[in-house]
């Protein structure tokens, strides 16, 4: 520090200079405590730093540490999957009706296509030439999914063994592209038996989304057998395990999983009986041009098995497997006989007389009748202001006649009341068509199957808003008016007469067969019984023996084996146009077979029906026949008098 000297002699500081250098001494304190106060900030920051990073450890290695740890695997590691062959499906005597024949798909994987644009284009170029499609077509299917995705997407399927073989080495050029070994569905005699197996397609995406264990390229039941039994028909897939290094390319195999192939399914269905019921009733409807359609159902009444079901005119399910083209499907719902409607199980029509038994039935039980009740048929009844027709005058007529003869005046007074009967009712002919499974979907194991219609006094005045009248009665008793069934309720209402009172579910498949060969049997299953009693059933029966001696079936009674029956020609739309229906049980003394043919749009019973189940019948018990000769049916039909038309 710098002094000054005064007179006095005093050497004194220099206030100015004291000033200054206690200035200077501040501002050094100061920055020593900026500095301070920094080191202090820039610690906590590194601090901070610190616990987020050790956090960010945490969160990558304990938390999300499975998750990253997979994903590293599946970057190493690539599943090629190895599908299970579909289970055959057979039918009673293990003739194949459903098979697999080999195939192969073109699919890819979005994360193994080069992401370069260029490369991608030259890719679309070539699989559109080597495939003849469009490369437009396969960059939109390419592009369209997420480029990371490690899931396979398919690019075309079904295609030949001879065409994959040459492609193999090719496709080495085309990163993420790959041929996959693969089976599609044939379907042996396809028309005579897609209503029953349906089909089996590849997966579309809404049934991706309610099926989630699936893949794309996975074949799925769409309709019949193949839809119903799909889970046990599937299998299981297998995998093969591979390390793979960061191009794509295999180093090592590191394990196997096998596929599981799906069960057998081993169906109550006699090829040789659907087969021969498709043939006759394509040939009949060569000749009778005006009918629109025909159904054939055959149950064993014992315990509700299903021997035959067929619709015509059918379809081909083998057109579906690999996706229907435009035109063939068109066609197909474009025509008005409707194929793709399975005449057997949703189809309702009005029963006519095929009725008259399971009237006949609810009668005696309730007492309204017994087998000797008879009554003076002079060929119409009267109810008021209005005429109820019979067919023909029966004259004095019993059960077993107005059954044999298909007496209309009969079943109007057992069903609505005349003369000196009582008469069911409306609501009682309702209650027991339902025990006999009429209005009900019976349950079979093909999905469509309706209900058809019920009705009763509170139905009608429902849905006509009128209020049943007795002549509403009277058509109902007869298989007229309201009331619509399928083929298979009515062979199955039959079967209960056959039986003795049992109502069985129908049952299409008998058993499974798994890969080990163990067997699932399937059992018989009671809807319902004891709704009446068998002595009365077993009148109704003989009564229906008697169509066959000598009444509307009789064509049948040179068969050696004993057959009942019961013809049905039902009116419906104009009342001028009607269906032909006939129900057969044999042998009359224990039945084991109960047969529904109808003819839609075909005329009477007896003149179409009828004919079609004596061929039928003798195919199954093995008896000869003679070809049916159409051409002079037809004559017959067209010479008929007036006075035989409709009942």
């Amino acid at each position: 520090m710098r002094k000054r000297k005064y007179n006095s002699g005093t050497e004194i500081e220099n206030p100015i200079v004291f000033s200054s250098i206690a200035g200077q001494r501040e501002d050094i304190s100061g920055q020593k405590n900026i500095i301070k106060s920094n080191l202090f900030f820039f610690w906590l920051f590194l601090n901070f730093l610190f616990l987020v990073i050790l956090g960010r450890i945490f969160y990558l290695q304990i938390i999300k540490g499975d998750y990253y740890k997979k994903n590293a695997e599946n970057n190493r590691i690539k599943h090629i999957e190895i599908k299970a062959p579909r289970g055959l499906i057979v039918d009673k005597n293990n003739e194949v009706l459903a098979s697999n024949v080999p195939s192969f798909d073109l699919i890819f994987y979005p994360n193994e296509v080069p992401k370069n644009q260029k490369e991608k284009e030259k890719i679309y170029l070539k699989l559109g030439q080597e495939f003849n499609l469009n490369d437009n077509t396969i960059k939109a299917i390419v592009e369209g999914v997420n480029p990371r995705e490690q899931k396979k997407y398919l690019l075309k399927e079904d295609i030949e063994y001879e065409k994959a073989l040459i492609l193999t080495e090719k496709l080495k050029d085309f990163p993420g592209i790959y041929l996959e070994k693969t089976a599609r569905r044939k379907y042996e005699k396809g028309e005579a038996f897609s209503p029953v197996l349906g089909y089996a397609g590849k997966i579309n995406q809404t049934e991706i989304d309610n099926n989630p264990e699936y893949s794309l390229t996975d074949y799925i039941g769409k309709n019949g057998l193949e839809l119903t039994y799909e889970k046990l028909l599937k299998g299981k897939h297998g995998k093969i395990k591979m390390e793979v290094n960061s191009d794509g390319t295999t180093k090592e195999e590191l394990g196997l999983t096998p596929p599981v192939s799906g069960d057998k399914l081993v169906l109550n269905i006699d090829a040789k009986l659907q087969q021969k019921g498709y043939e006759l009733l394509r040939d009949l409807l060569v000749i009778n041009e005006e009918a629109l359609g025909a159904s054939l159902v055959a149950i064993d009444p014992r315990d509700g098995s299903v021997r035959a079901l067929v619709s015509f005119p059918s379809y081909d399910n083998n057109l579906f497997i690999g996706g229907i083209n435009s035109l063939d499907y068109n066609k197909l719902v474009n025509d008005v006989r409707k194929p793709l409607t399975n005449k057997a199980i949703s189809g309702g029509y009005p029963l006519g007389s095929v009725y008259k038994p399971l009237v006949a039935a609810m009668g005696l039980e309730e007492g309204i009748i017994n087998s000797d009740t008879t009554l003076n048929c002079t060929g119409s009844i009267s109810a008021g202001a209005w005429t109820f027709k019979d067919w023909k005058t029966h004259g004095v007529t019993d059960l077993n006649k107005a059954i044999a003869e298909s007496c209309n005046v009969y079943f109007y007074a057992i069903g609505g009341g005349w003369d000196k009967i009582e008469g069911l009712g409306v609501n009682k002919m309702s209650q027991y068509s339902k025990y006999f499974g009429l209005g009900s979907v019976l349950g079979i194991d093909i999905p469509s199957e309706i209900s058809g219609t019920l009705p009763n006094s509170e139905w009608k005045f429902k849905n006509i808003g009128e209020r049943w009248y007795i002549g509403d009665s009277y058509h109902m008793s007869i298989g007229q008016g309201f009331m619509s069934v399928t083929p298979l309720q009515i062979a199955s209402a039959i079967s209960v007469i056959a039986n003795g009172g049992v109502l069985y579910k129908p049952q299409i498949v008998d058993k499974t067969v798994d890969y080990i060969d163990q067997v699932t049997e399937i059992k018989p299953e009671i809807i319902r019984n004891n709704f009446i009693k068998k002595e009365n059933l077993e009148k109704v029966k003989i009564a229906m023996r008697e169509t066959v001696t000598q009444g509307s079936g009789v064509q049948l009674n040179d068969m050696k084996t004993e057959v009942a029956g019961k013809t049905g020609t039902a009116q419906y739309g104009n009342l001028s146009s009607t269906h032909s229906w006939f129900v057969g049980l044999a042998p009359f003394d224990d039945p084991e077979i109960v047969t529904t043919v109808l003819i839609e749009a075909g005329g009477e019973g007896h003149d179409w029906a009828v004919p079609i189940t004596e061929q039928f019948l003798r195919e199954y018990f093995d008896e000869e026949a003679e070809s049916v000769d159409w051409e002079g049916i037809k004559e017959r039909v067209k010479n008929r008098v007036a006075s035989e038309a409709n009942y």
